[in-house]
């Protein structure tokens, strides 16, 4: 694991870079709220990230702005939109050409945002994206999704408005919902990471 940086527009982020043994397959991991103690150290995040590495993905986990030594300011999601597609490029820049997204809680909101399309190939994943908590109500379809993953008692991201809301984003994206766990996943990261490892291709 190595230590990069990167500019998205004029902001010069930090990431964590973990180098896979895929040449063309890589993943951005975005983080939890800025705003409330989220980075790209986050235990969940940590998690998504390894069970990408143990598939051979290259992975980059970027501080979005005004987080530990990212440049900026929180901007609402419109900026950190912005940091993930920069976040994407520079994986191109590796050579990398098929990019997944994979957020946790806000992070998730972030990446469900951006046209995916229009940056080439590459699938989604959310972990706990927080529909109680962030407006999703501009987000009807997420093209490239294919897995959301929540726990049975996550008040963030609950499973029983999940379950109506996934198959609007997209009909054949699956979601697993992991019993006991909240939000935070505190004593539920093992189950976590082993599911992630099992349903990422």
């Amino acid at each position: 694991m190595k230590r990069v940086s990167f500019f998205s527009g004029a902001c010069r982020l930090e990431g964590l870079l973990q180098e896979g043994h895929w040449p063309d397959k890589g993943v951005v991991v975005t983080h939890p709220h800025p705003l409330y103690g989220g980075d790209m150290y986050n235990l969940v995040v940590e998690r998504i990230a390894d069970a990408y590495q143990r598939k051979g993905y290259t992975v980059l986990r970027p501080n979005f702005r005004g987080v530990g030594n990212s440049e900026g300011v929180y901007d609402n999601g419109r900026g950190e939109r912005r940091d993930v597609a920069a976040a994407r490029k520079y994986l191109e820049t590796l050579g990398i050409v098929h990019i997944d997204l994979a957020g946790y809680s806000f992070g998730a909101w972030i990446n469900a945002g951006l046209n995916i399309e229009s940056m080439g190939p590459g699938s989604q994943i959310m972990i706990s994206p927080p529909v109680a908590f962030m407006d999703f109500s501009d987000i009807s379809a997420v093209s490239r999704l294919k897995l959301v993953v929540a726990g049975s008692l996550d008040e963030f991201a609950p499973p029983a408005t999940l379950e109506k809301m996934v198959p609007r984003w997209n009909p054949n994206a699956r979601l697993e919902v992991i019993t006991g766990a909240d939000h935070f996943y505190d004593a539920f990261l093992n189950a976590l990471h082993q599911m992630l490892c099992s349903r990422i291709e």
